[in-house]
């Protein structure tokens, strides 16, 4: 059993009974070993997802404020080129992406194959704050489930691996960054005086991301729920699952850039024999 925990599709979630806390049976310094090597063995998955071309990856990163999104981002990727992956925050939408569907911002900022993106944030904030603020109609935002998983399957059959994750925070733990944000100087840039505000809507908030991993979850696009108060714990989870996945898919990469090599030798030899069919001397 993998140290994150895997969604089955239709749910049902309760995130109640996942602890938050969970250190899967390990210390922090061994944890932290575990993790190096995943985190360099997915540089290395990177490095043959980029040259093969076949296939894209998304990771697809929720949670509540201070759940660590920006840091794991920054080290669960730490191995892997930055030539390779690109990361997307997605903020209120401007006016420009209101004047569309809610999902046209996104589909253009999908990755092309060869490449790994990250969402910081997603799509998914159309049933999540979008729904506890009340910003559209109920049967607005209960239709787009359907919308959302319609359009994962798309992304999965033209070869785009998608993986999300929801960082698991307790609400206590939550308090704490927040109040730790406010006595550091260095880190208070982070601070926003709605987060204390959105505090009062947590448990609204857990319904929806409950609701959400439930019906969005897929074969193809699977909710990971990783315990996210330990944050070296959290990055182990992310990593052991990334690498996980592209694991299977090495040997058809490899296979990939053989076949491609010998073209271009054939090619390479085809001409330098007409090279020095010209000119023997060369």
């Amino acid at each position: 059993m993998g140290y994150a925990v895997r969604i089955p599709e239709g749910g049902p979630v309760d995130l109640a009974a996942i602890d938050a806390r969970a250190d899967g049976g390990l210390g922090k310094r061994d944890g932290e070993a575990r993790f190096e090597a995943l985190a360099a063995e997915l540089g290395e998955l990177q490095e043959l997802l980029y040259a093969a071309g076949t296939h894209a990856l998304l990771v697809v990163l929720q949670g509540m404020d201070t759940s660590g999104k920006d840091g794991a981002l920054r080290t669960v990727f730490k191995d892997v080129d930055p030539q390779g992956v690109r990361a997307v925050p997605f903020k209120a939408p401007t006016p420009l992406e209101l004047g569309h569907d809610f999902l046209w911002r996104v589909h253009r900022e999908t990755p092309e194959r060869g490449m790994v993106v990250v969402f910081n944030r997603s799509h998914y904030e159309a049933v999540l704050v979008e729904r506890v603020k009340e910003l559209v109609p109920e049967a607005i935002w209960k239709a787009r489930y359907d919308h959302i998983t319609a359009f994962e399957r798309l992304l999965a059959e033209n070869g785009t691996v998608v993986r999300k994750f929801y960082l698991h925070i307790s609400e206590a733990e939550q308090e704490e960054r927040l109040l730790e944000r406010e006595a550091d100087v260095t880190k208070a840039w982070k601070l926003n005086a709605g987060d204390w505000v959105e505090r009062r809507t947590w448990g609204r908030y857990i319904a929806a991301y409950e609701e959400a991993l439930a019906r969005c979850s897929t074969e193809a696009a699977p909710w990971y729920v990783v315990p996210a108060d330990r944050k070296w714990f959290r990055n182990l989870a992310m990593a052991e699952v990334l690498v996980e996945t592209l694991r299977p898919l090495r040997e058809g990469w490899l296979a990939a850039l053989r076949e491609r090599g010998e073209r271009e030798l054939t090619l390479v030899r085809a001409e330098r024999e007409r090279v020095q069919a010209r000119d023997p001397l060369r």
